[in-house]
């Protein structure tokens, strides 16, 4: 590792923050599977092409960029800003091409998920910037480490950011 390489700290703050995140996202899917698996499926065991499907996975896209999953190797949040703002660009086009032509429950939801994910995008870049700006100024020895977008060990340890920045 270079010691040029830009360093990454993740403070208390945000750990709490991503935990709590992290569970309401865990009660909304249990909620969304319960009624998922209401829904009916077809013959290979996938829920309908509709509407709420195609919002369904937009969203977890941008939830995906926005660090709500860990990668699996390394127990680390993966943040992909480019990728969270490009679904949720999408979901806003789907809402502009859909006016009228959906029930108004359909639209207050599209409505809401979008705006939901976008005060999260605004949190998730401001936290990102935040610890690049104070990555840039931490001195040498501090309890940050440089972004990578390669995995690192299955258990990471207390010294390592717990969110990873493709550059």
């Amino acid at each position: 590792m270079s010691d040029n390489a830009p360093k990454i700290h993740v403070d208390d703050e945000w750990k709490a923050q991503a935990e709590a995140d992290r569970e309401k996202l865990r009660a909304a899917d249990a909620r969304s599977q319960e009624i998922s698996e209401a829904r009916p499926k077809d013959a290979h065991g996938m829920p309908p092409a509709d509407f709420r499907s195609l919002m369904g996975v937009l969203a977890s896209q941008a939830l995906m960029g926005l660090g709500a999953y860990a990668d699996p190797e390394s127990g680390r949040a993966m943040v992909d800003l480019a990728g969270a703002r490009f679904a949720i660009d999408l979901l806003s086009l789907v809402e502009t091409k859909t006016k009228g032509n959906i029930s108004a429950e359909e639209s207050q939801e599209l409505k809401q998920t979008i705006s939901e994910l976008r005060a999260r995008f605004v949190q998730v870049a401001t936290l990102v910037a935040r610890q690049q700006a104070g990555a840039m100024a931490a001195p040498e020895g501090s309890k940050a480490a440089a972004p990578s977008a390669t995995a690192a060990p299955a258990s990471p340890s207390p010294s390592k950011p717990s969110i990873i920045i493709p550059g």
